[in-house]
């Protein structure tokens, strides 16, 4: 009997914390890059620049890849296959806004499955200086939602996206 009483309080308990737990996920970060909007732009939109910046390539430089379509343009998709750090996945660019956006769908499929919608933004500050902001957005199913309670992850994949930005803002500003 006490074996069910204490099934009983598991059960409620995941319960309690499915509901409570959050949905949604949300995190950005921004960097001012002293260069003009539309040069800075036109590096971004191409995802193989990424290859770069991106503080995953750095994880596991030996990842394969693999590109369909053209890159810079709605449909381009940049698939990856590496190591723990970096997983297997795809990106694929959803949605261009010249000199404004780039919106783009993550796939991830390894180590867990999961979607996320990216987008890189770009936003004129003044004269040769130009905002870029890199953040993606979910939902987390139960019983994702769960762990997410206890992951921090505006920590942990903030600072990446924190790296990758002044990685991003060296290389600009270098050319």
């Amino acid at each position: 009997m006490i074996f069910l009483y204490i099934l009983g309080v598991i059960v409620l308990l995941f319960i309690l914390f499915a509901l409570l737990a959050p949905k949604h996920y949300e995190l950005h970060r921004s960097i001012v890059i002293n260069k003009p909007l539309p040069e800075v732009f036109n590096y971004l939109k191409h995802i193989k620049n990424q290859n770069h910046w991106s503080p995953w390539k750095k994880k596991d430089p030996d990842m394969k890849q693999e590109f369909i379509g053209t890159d810079g343009e709605v449909g381009f998709i940049s698939k990856w296959d590496g190591n723990k750090d970096v997983g297997m996945g795809e990106q694929e660019i959803m949605n261009i806004t010249e000199n404004e956006s780039v919106a783009a769908r993550l796939r991830f499929f390894k180590p867990w499955k999961s979607e996320s919608d990216a987008v890189i933004k770009v936003e004129h500050i003044s004269e040769g200086k130009t905002e870029v902001t890199w953040g993606f957005s979910g939902t987390n199913k139960v019983p994702e939602n769960i762990f997410m309670m206890l992951y921090n992850m505006d920590k942990h994949i903030g600072k990446d996206f924190e790296e990758g930005l002044a990685c991003l803002k060296e290389i600009l500003e270098s050319k």
